[in-house]
Order: structure tokens, then sequence, then C-alpha cells
């Protein structure tokens, strides 16, 4: 890239992020042989309501900044009326574009990390419903964000909203066979021995691409709906119906984007085993547990 192009480097975390970005720092450092810390630091004020802005005390006119956001935090809490309230990731978005105001677009370019993308899930309209990811989305470009990078977005066609900016969606494929070759000393990744499956349809483009670089069989279940009822905002699954050869006695690799109750990954599992499968391994880019962990110590 020509000097001309390139700005100063500033990486910037949301409330949350505090440590990982002091890791960063640190590789950047050492990467670069400098001595400086590219990390700036936003004051976060609250007013009494719950009411907030971002203030910056350093000048990023022409830097290239990376913002990277959590959005997903939790732990994170704020004072509204007297009460503490953790953040959702409504707050957290908020404040991501209240960063992005206080450069008040005097950056060079502005890239924001969102491991976890925002409203990821309600990326298609089935009815009169809102398209939240793809309005966040055009939301931050019109802001003056140029590109945007993400890990294993539930649907990565969301990027259609937003055509003429940068939206990279990495996968942890490679990482994901790592950890399990690493920590499983007696794995067998023979096709006799072990099968990909997905837990639904809509994660059929993961799977295929772990049975192809493996060389292993696929099944996968298909969740039947029941779609004349709606429950916290679902239609509820009436049942798992599997598609696939016979598992008896083999090992199953499970690949889904994320575990968020996990309900529907321990009613597959517990279904796989009545059909006779072996050990059943989990691969989940995000483990988010929204209920706790009681279940899977049960």
């Amino acid at each position: 890239m020509s000097e001309a192009l390139r700005g100063d480097l500033s990486i910037i975390t949301l409330r949350g992020g505090e440590s990982f970005i002091e890791c960063v720092d640190a590789y950047l450092k050492q990467w670069r042989k400098e001595d400086n810390s590219f990390i700036v630091n936003p004051y976060w004020p609250r007013f009494g309501t719950g009411e907030g802005k971002c203030v910056l005390h350093d000048s990023l006119r022409g830097h290239d900044v990376y913002i990277i956001a959590d959005t997903f935090n939790y732990g994170v809490t704020y004072k509204m009326y007297g009460q503490t309230v953790p953040m959702s990731p409504d707050d957290h978005f908020q404040d991501l574009k209240r960063v992005i105001c206080a450069i008040t677009g005097k950056a060079n370019r502005i890239t924001v990390i969102m491991p976890m993308l925002y409203e990821g899930r309600q990326h298609k309209r089935t009815m009169r419903e809102s398209l939240d990811c793809a309005m966040a989305l055009q939301e931050l470009n019109d802001l003056g964000v140029t590109n945007i990078l993400t890990f294993d977005a539930h649907d990565a066609r969301v990027q259609n909203a937003i055509p003429h900016y940068g939206f990279d969606n990495v996968h942890p494929t490679y990482q994901m066979i790592k950890a399990l070759v690493r920590n499983i000393s007696d794995v067998s990744l023979r096709k006799e021995d072990i099968m990909i499956v997905s837990p639904d349809e809509g994660g059929m483009g993961r799977c295929i691409y772990y049975s192809s670089v493996l060389g292993l069989e696929l099944g996968m279940f298909y969740k039947r709906r029941n779609y004349s009822v709606i429950v916290n905002g679902r239609n509820p699954i009436e049942a798992h119906e599997f598609l696939g050869n016979d598992i008896v006695g083999k090992d199953l690799i499970l690949v889904d984007d994320m575990i968020s109750s996990g309900e529907s990954m321990l009613d597959i599992a517990a279904k796989l085993k009545e059909r006779g499968a072996g050990k059943i391994f989990v691969f989940a880019t995000f483990g988010l547990f929204v209920e706790g962990y009681d279940k899977f110590d049960e």
C-alpha cells in the first residue's frame, strides 16, 4: 500500500474487550518493532437515565482505525436509575455507533471487527418483520465504516445489503480440526470410523466443506417445525429427522455456527446415540449457553 493511502494505525475496543486488545497491541508492537501503543481508550460516561455517550481524548485524523466490537459480552454493566444493568447486544451496538461518531469522519478508514455478527440470525424476512442485520450493516456504512470483518456469519449472504463495501466472513475450519486432533489423541479421521453431521439444513454449507476436505460421509438432520404456533418468537421444533447412511459404531462430528441454549444440539446427540453412534464431537464457533450449563452437566 502506498504511503499516500496508508494512515497511522489505531485500535479501539468496546467495553469488555480490554484484556484482548492488550494482547493485540503487544503483537502489533512486536511485529512492527515499535514501542508506542496503538490503543486508543475512549471514555464511556452514562447519565443517570442510562443514556450514554463516547468521548475521545485523542485525534484520529488520517488514521486507519480498527474497532473490536464484542456485542454479546453481557458481563459489562452500567447504572440506570440506580440499578445495575447488564449491557445487551443493542447497548453494545449503540456504543459502537457512538465511538464512530466521536471520530467525526476524520479517520482515513474505519474497519469494524465483530467476532459474532450483530443480529446475524435476523438476516431474512419470512413475514412482516424487521431485517435487523441488514439495517445494522447499512447504518455502519452510513457512519463511515468501510470494511466489516466477522467470523462464521449465520448467513453471509446478508452482505448483499452493502454491495459497495467490504464484508469479510472468516471460517475457523482449520482451527476446529486442529483442536480436535490435538485434544483427542485416539481420534480416527478414516471414512470407516467417523462421519460429519449437520444439525439442520441451514448448516449444510459448512458441513459439506468439512466432508470434502476430510473425505468423510455426510448426514443431516432437518427440523420439523410447527408453523401454526409461535413460542418465544419462534416456531417450535416438533422433531429432528435424520437423513444419511448407517451410523452404528461411528464417531460423529456435529458442526454448527453457535450453541445458543444447547437444547437442539443435546436433542440431536441423544437421537444419534439411540441410533448406535460412538463418540460425538461438537464443533461450534460460538458457545453462548444462554440458559447456563446445567443441561450439559446433566
